[in-house]
């Protein structure tokens, strides 16, 4: 499976000394609404951006986006907002830079959760609550408490988390056209599944050399077998079971999580009756799948909600290209004991917005985002100025190509960098939002918005530590390459051997750091609990 977003939460970070200077808060009494406060102090208010070292971006602190906020917000509060760029690549290292010289923007953020939590125990952040109360109403409601509790730590509010939109993880497709040829039905178990994948390996409906049922590739930095264990987890597994058992993505090695042992029997089956890709577990950076995909050799796989839409021309259209008449649809195989579909997707945060304790300006800091929370403005910053860089249609935005270049430039999809408090689309309804995710993909709109909408039955998140592990940050790594070296001996070992081979290798992993990280999700969640 393919996973191109980093979703590990936690880092080994070396020692940091933050300077800590007394906290100098301007903040006045502010009107309802966060609007803003009678004062005659102009102030400045520097906000990170990310720096994607886009080939013919703008400049990042002087152009059409900051133009506007400076006009609306920075007129209305009588302040200049600076922005000061930060490579994307290095965000982490440039923060713990910026940090510990007490030079860190008054809005700074970061996607790593460790990294917040380790300025929190250095004292280096501001404290929220308060000021979230005062300047920011609107803020706090867009935002809603399933969001700002990713930004709670030992109950205090020290982050304000941005939302993403949109949840969905991952999707199985598969090749309609070659169900259709042999007269198959869309399968909806594993049995169903499995044998669906003989079928397309006994009969070669797309009468190809090297046929390949089951396209799968083991991607060392995202080791797992995609949504496979989901249909062999049991339903019934209590809060605790399933927070301290499964702590991490379903699509990533858990082999703790009972009925783990089961899905890797399943897979195993499948690659001994040649159903799997013969190169598993040498592709991996997945481009062999890709390409096997695009010439038409592959009956189904497993990849991102939007997988086959992706880039241009992407794998769907390479297909189509290569193969007249080829379709593929997302479908539902992984049913569960419970006779449901569950699928692990993003958790409803995004960024993890900060404000350095040394900041002069947390009140406005907070009122910047207060001010961005509102609607009008966030549908500006994501799109423009509306009969010039975008048409609604139906009540969905319609880009007219003049935010691709120059003063106007977006280098990050939405206008991330500087809507910082939204990741994905906003249109203030989910159909909508959806809608307007679905244009983005020309040409497969209706199969990107049919895709989104599979992707999303039986949804569910992991499990909310606010307490990050420091085992995990240690052993991560080693882990993550220790179970692809297990998953690629297991997929290929001999079905008789798969149980005892399993037993041998989960107890290397637990001797080698699992066990520490384990006992660490327990010990986290009892405290976390009162326990």
């Amino acid at each position: 499976m393919k996973v191109t977003a980093q979703r590990s939460i936690c880092v080994s970070l070396a020692a940091l000394t933050i300077a800590l200077a007394g906290c100098q808060s301007n903040s006045s009494s502010g009107t309802q609404n966060g609007a803003a406060v009678t004062t005659k102090e102009h102030r400045t208010l520097t906000v990170e951006v990310f720096d994607r070292g886009k080939p013919g971006q703008p400049d990042l602190n002087n152009n059409f986006w900051t133009k506007y906020i400076n006009d609306n917000f920075g007129k209305q509060f009588n302040a200049t907002v600076n922005f000061v760029s930060v490579p994307r690549a290095q965000e982490v290292d440039k923060l713990n830079v910026l940090m510990a010289a007490g030079q860190a923007p008054d809005i700074s953020y970061t996607y790593n959760q460790g990294v917040v939590y380790n300025y929190v125990q250095q004292g280096g952040l501001a404290e929220l609550d308060s000021v979230l109360k005062q300047h920011g109403p609107i803020l706090t409601k867009y935002l809603g408490d399933d969001v700002l509790k990713y930004g709670k730590f030992n109950g205090k509010q020290y982050s304000v988390p941005g939302k993403r939109t949109v949840l969905a993880g991952s999707n199985t497709f598969i090749r309609k056209d070659w169900l259709d040829k042999l007269g198959l039905p869309v399968p909806t178990t594993p049995e169903q599944f499995y044998n669906t994948m003989v079928a397309f390996k006994e009969k070669n409906p797309g009468n190809v050399t090297g046929v390949i049922p089951y396209g799968y590739s083991l991607q060392p930095l995202n080791p797992g077998l995609s949504y496979i264990p989901e249909a062999f987890r049991p339903s019934n597994l209590t809060e605790e079971q399933f927070a301290t058992l499964q702590p991490q993505p379903i699509w990533l090695a858990n082999w703790n999580m009972p009925g783990f042992d089961k899905a890797v029997q399943y897979t195993n089956k499948m690659y001994n009756a040649g159903l799997v890709s013969p190169n598993f577990a040498t592709d991996k950076d997945g481009k062999l799948l890709d390409a096997d995909i695009s010439n038409g050799k592959v009956g189904a796989f497993q990849t991102n909600w939007d997988g086959p839409y992706r880039t241009a021309p992407g794998t769907y259209a390479n297909l189509v290209k290569n193969v007249p008449g080829a379709q593929l649809i997302p479908i539902d195989p992984w049913q569960n004991d419970a006779g449901k579909h569950p699928k692990n997707g993003y958790s409803p945060n995004g960024v993890y917005m900060i404000i350095p304790k040394t900041s002069k300006n947390i009140d406005l800091a907070i009122q910047y985002l207060n001010w961005m929370a509102d609607p009008k403005v966030t549908l500006f910053l994501q799109n423009g100025q509306e009969g010039v860089d975008y048409n609604m249609v139906n009540g969905v935005p319609k880009q007219t190509g003049t935010t691709n270049t120059g003063d106007k430039m977006m280098t990050v999809a939405n206008n991330l960098d500087y809507d910082i408090l939204t990741n994905g689309i906003e249109l203030g309804d989910q159909q909508k939002n959806n809608a307007a995710i679905s244009a983005g993909y020309p040409g497969y709109e209706k199969d990107a918005e049919n895709a989104l909408k599979v992707g999303m039955v039986d949804y569910y998140t992991q499990y909310f530590y606010s307490l990050p592990n420091a085992a995990d940050a240690k052993n991560n790594a080693a882990l993550k390459n220790l179970s692809a070296q297990m998953l690629a001996k297991l997929i290929v070992a001999k079905p008789a051997e798969v149980d005892s081979l399993y037993k041998t290798l989960v107890q290397q992993y637990m001797d080698q750091g699992g066990k520490a990280v384990q006992d660490e999700y327990v010990k986290n969640y009892k405290a976390q609990n009162g326990k």
